[in-house]
């Protein structure tokens, strides 16, 4: 039995009394986020919540991919998977020993404009855990086989993305929407970029990227706030005050309609559409939101749903989603369909585009839509990791302490009219699409017939 499988056995069996946290509502979670501030200077959004003996961290620092250089994407993702591998006076085997042997998760990620950390552990390991992400950010090693070994597997799934049409056509949505701009590049690299990348550019992205006046931090746990804030300094205390990112300008998405076709020889069709969106400091971004979950958003009540796969059968799924970023906002859907039907497909979710852009949704579609979105945020808060990451994400958007408070009152104010506006103003224009499959003659081939055997 190893170490990585009780780290989950623990976790397991603790996490599920920790649905208890914010169990009773939102608001009774919000009335508990205090901003408290260590006697060093490091501010976090920090619930204190005793009902389990579990601390869940969030933290970001603000860059993220686009602080990769321009020839050499997929640098902070390789950052993200190497600080764990070694640090301090620890390789890479003991320091995974010694989060195994105390149940401490740790992680990192890169997303476009920040990148983030997740440590989550019993309190009674907490010094420990604090103490190993003070080694990971503060002094990792990367040491060339440990670099060799993480960059050979970032290579292999990038190899893999080379035939997977759902890959394929993200990247194309992508330098469609973005042209020149960092947001076009992946954020994982290319299978040039990455065995380009060396040591010292990971320590040069470490050096600017992961600095004190950028930091964002979210504690929900069974933690007193004095020993929190002592914690804190001794984590990211020594970091640098200031981090030197490099500028990286705002920029408009592409203008719809817009069509791009990547030929590739698999069965289905992988469609993907979006379009210009909206910023979430916009005060329309609501109304933008709610209209979103009636056309895309909604699962199994949304307009493509009914009408793609239940009215239609063309596709298993459809969905759509609003995408926000420090520099700019998309709205962006996916779907996957027969070769043969991809046509039909595209007919269907563009007729839909063009209907709910003229004539908005109805008055039922909005009522229902909010009733939803209201009462979503329950599940979305139902544990303490869950919890702090809204936290986070609060604290990036910019948005105030008692967001959680304001919310319902904010989707309520969403009326007719404004979600007709915002329909309009996302859909009106049509559509950026990209198609990675068969073309359109070869799709429209029968199958091949196997010979029959002698």
């Amino acid at each position: 039995m190893t170490y990585s499988f009780l780290r989950r056995v623990a976790f397991s069996v603790a996490a599920g009394a920790v649905i208890a946290l914010s169990a009773a509502s939102p608001s009774q979670a919000a009335a508990k986020i205090q901003r408290l501030v260590s006697p060093g200077g490091i501010e976090a959004w920090f619930v204190q919540d005793a009902t389990v003996p579990l601390i869940a961290m969030e933290y970001s620092f603000a860059g993220g991919s686009s602080q990769d250089p321009k020839d050499k994407s997929g640098v902070a993702n390789l950052v993200g998977n190497l600080l764990n591998e070694g640090s301090g006076d620890l390789d890479s085997k003991t320091f995974h020993e010694r989060l195994d042997r105390r149940a401490i998760e740790l992680s990192f990620s890169a997303s476009r404009d920040s990148f983030r950390g997740s440590l989550r552990m019993l309190r009674d390991n907490k010094d420990e855990a604090f103490d190993l992400l003070r080694m990971a950010l503060t002094s990792p090693h990367f040491d060339t086989a440990d670099v060799e070994r993480i960059r050979s597997q970032v290579l292999s799934g990038l190899r893999r993305e080379t035939t997977n049409p759902s890959s394929l056509a993200s990247r194309k949505f992508l330098e469609v929407a973005f042209g020149d701009h960092p947001y076009s590049r992946q954020s994982n690299g290319t299978l040039d970029s990455v065995p380009n990348i060396t040591v010292a550019d990971l320590k040069d992205y470490v050096g600017r990227v992961l600095a004190k006046d950028t930091l964002k931090v979210a504690v929900v746990g069974d933690v007193d706030p004095a020993t929190l804030g002592k914690l804190l300094d001794q984590t990211f205390g020594s970091l640098p005050a200031n981090a030197r990112l490099r500028p990286v300008a705002d920029v408009e998405v592409a203008k719809p309609p817009q069509r791009a076709f990547v030929p590739l020889d698999v069965p289905q069709t992988v469609i993907t559409f979006g379009g210009p969106g909206v910023k979430r400091s916009d005060p329309n971004f609501m109304a933008a939101d709610v209209v979103n979950h009636i056309l895309g958003g909604g699962g199994f009540s949304s307009r493509f749903y009914r009408e793609v796969r239940e009215k239609r059968g063309l596709a298993y799924s459809v969905f759509e989603s609003l995408l926000w970023m420090e520099h700019s906002a998309v709205f962006i859907g996916n779907t996957g369909t027969r070769a043969d039907r991809a046509g039909d497909t595209i007919a269907a979710i563009e007729k839909e585009v063009r209907r709910i852009a003229e004539e908005g949704p109805t008055q039922k579609e909005l009522d229902e839509a909010k009733s939803y979105l209201k009462g979503s945020q329950m599940l979305a808060l139902d544990t303490s990791s869950k919890l702090a990451q809204a936290l986070l994400q609060y604290q990036q958007d910019k948005l105030p302490i008692d967001y959680i408070e304001r919310r319902s009152a904010i989707v309520d104010a969403v009326t007719l009219d404004d979600a007709k506006a915002a329909a309009k103003r996302l859909w009106g224009q049509g559509l950026l699409t990209v198609v990675v499959g068969r073309t359109p003659q070869a799709a429209a081939q029968p199958a091949a017939t196997a010979p029959k055997s002698n």
